[in-house]
């Protein structure tokens, strides 16, 4: 099973970035899957969440109104549209899954991909 990122990169404050989480190996089209952060010195964190139907989202307070997950169940790939962003948002993004809850991730993780928001 293949969890691979992609989208990362260096970014202005206020400006915006798409991050991708393709999946292989299994389907992930009936799981949950979620992205998770950790930024220079801090403990991993939790970003976001999104149910397998994609009808329920849920969201870390720190990026609420500014971050939007989504999926394709399709393509089998798990999107994080970033907007707003701020200096603090700079860390390694990493995708998750099967996720279903905020503190207790799943099995697999991707490789991540660095977010770096600087001026």
């Amino acid at each position: 099973v293949q969890l691979v990122e992609s989208g990362g990169g260096l970014v202005q404050p206020g400006g915006s970035l798409r991050l991708s989480c393709a999946a292989s190996g299994r389907t992930f089209s009936r799981d949950g899957m979620g992205w998770f952060r950790q930024g220079p010195g801090k403990d991993r964190e939790f970003v976001a969440g999104i149910s397998w139907s994609g009808g329920s989202t849920y969201y870390g307070d720190s990026v609420k109104d500014r971050f939007t997950i989504s999926r394709d169940n399709a393509k089998n790939t798990v999107f994080l549209q970033m907007n707003n962003l701020r200096l603090e948002d700079t860390g390694v993004y990493y995708c998750n899954g099967p996720w279903y809850d905020k503190t207790v991730p799943g099995a697999y993780w991707g490789q991540g991909t660095q977010v770096t928001v600087s001026s």
